[in-house]
């Protein structure tokens, strides 16, 4: 392994907290394997770049010698983890949380190295549990703690419902730690509490408490909120490669750095011009999840489209008309299933206000109208996204 220093620097790179430093130091100075733990919820059947800033972490783990438990959340995921949640997650039935779990481990193996990664489901000890451990269990901990948290508090204070179930999360999220004996765990910065919980419990098992380890949440493709499957604004990692290079192109100019440090593990060069770092970002992306040459066609392509603004030579994504033929219905449509966005009738309005709307280069200039959708046209929808009717 490499002198602690080393390791030190480059596992403290892109996090948000480490707690602490010193029992980090102090774990790695015993010169063993640590363990480290992550857990996923397997609430879709998609990872997306957000939850792979988490898997390059651990990926840095394994390169540096260390063990990865990965703990697939088929119990947790019913609960559905409420953190920076403003309500109630919907529930989700264990044959849906498997469906699921079933692609999770294979995507995760697109960034870590399968060889070095110990895979479990929390499900193989809530399972055995019974319901006087889990009262037990809870007498651990008091509301008073669980009413810490930010998200809960908040919902408290404006009337929000919290779900008593919901409070069972950070304790069953906790008690992982205890079962796979966790040297560290990685979550992103909304984690904090969950992580804590773990510590004070295997404390209270006799364990030497985890090191909590935080790292930034990836805002999605608006700039603003959380990367997220439910909100339409994630980038998954098998996503076909030019819906993930097109998506990338869609990402806000300011968000450039931090994409960069948490996609790719790079610094973003301040001298290039903003359109070739972003084409560079997005051709580096598909090129560690489908390969160089994939990379290569996706840039080509995207410059025949939109460089060159040759769009009927380029390849598009096929768009069968739904029900609706007036414009606003179409463009909604479009979104919805080519790029699983979705956009109000208001977001479309601006768009034809600004000429981003176009049918075969001309310009649609009425939300309501129905203008003949030849099959072959090609549909603009902005700078950036454009279908071919099929």
């Amino acid at each position: 392994m490499l002198p602690v220093p080393d390791q030190l620097e480059i596992l403290k790179r892109g996090i948000v907290t480490l707690h602490s430093e010193k029992e980090l130091a102090d774990k790695l100075a015993r010169g063993r394997p640590l363990r480290v733990k992550l857990g996923v919820d397997p609430t879709s059947p998609d990872i997306h770049l957000g939850h792979a800033v988490a898997l390059r972490k651990l990926r840095q783990f394994q390169e540096l010698g260390h063990q990865i438990v990965l703990i697939i959340g088929d119990f947790t995921a019913m609960i559905g983890d409420p953190s920076g949640r403003s309500t109630t997650r919907p529930p989700l039935t264990y044959d849906e949380v498997l469906a699921n779990a079933k692609t999770y481990t294979d995507q995760a193996f697109l960034v870590l190295d399968r060889e070095r990664t110990e895979v479990v489901f929390n499900g193989t000890w809530f399972k055995e549990m019974p319901f006087m451990e889990v009262i037990r269990l809870n007498a651990r901990v008091t509301l008073q703690q669980m009413l810490q948290r930010e998200d809960f508090k908040k919902r408290v204070a404006e009337g929000t419902e919290v779900r008593l179930h919901e409070i069972q999360y950070p304790i069953m999220q906790g008690w992982d730690s205890v079962v796979v004996r966790a040297d560290v765990e990685i979550g992103g910065s909304d984690q904090l509490f969950n992580i804590l919980v773990g510590r004070d419990l295997q404390k209270e098992e006799g364990q030497e408490p985890q090191v909590c380890m935080t790292l930034p949440l990836l805002e999605g493709l608006d700039g603003i909120k959380k990367m997220s499957k439910s909100l339409g604004n994630y980038v998954g990692l098998t996503d076909a490669p030019k819906d993930m290079f097109g998506k990338l192109m869609s990402i806000p100019d300011e968000l450039m750095a931090k994409y960069y440090l948490l996609v790719l593990g790079e610094t973003l060069d301040s001298s290039l011009h903003p359109m070739e770092a972003k084409k560079q970002l997005a051709g580096k992306c598909v090129a560690v999840y489908h390969g160089e040459a994939a990379a290569r066609d996706c840039r080509e392509d995207w410059d025949i489209r939109f460089s060159k603004r040759d769009l009927s030579a380029a390849e598009l994504p096929e768009l069968a008309l739904g029900e609706r033929r007036d414009v606003l219905g179409v463009v909604q449509h479009a979104f919805q299933t080519t790029f699983g966005q979705t956009i109000s009738g208001g977001e479309v309005r601006r768009l034809v206000q600004g000429g981003s709307i176009q049918l075969n280069g001309v310009k649609l200039t009425d939300p309501k109208a129905e203008p003949d959708w030849e099959s072959g046209a090609v549909l603009k929808l902005d700078k950036k996204r454009s279908v071919r009717l099929a």
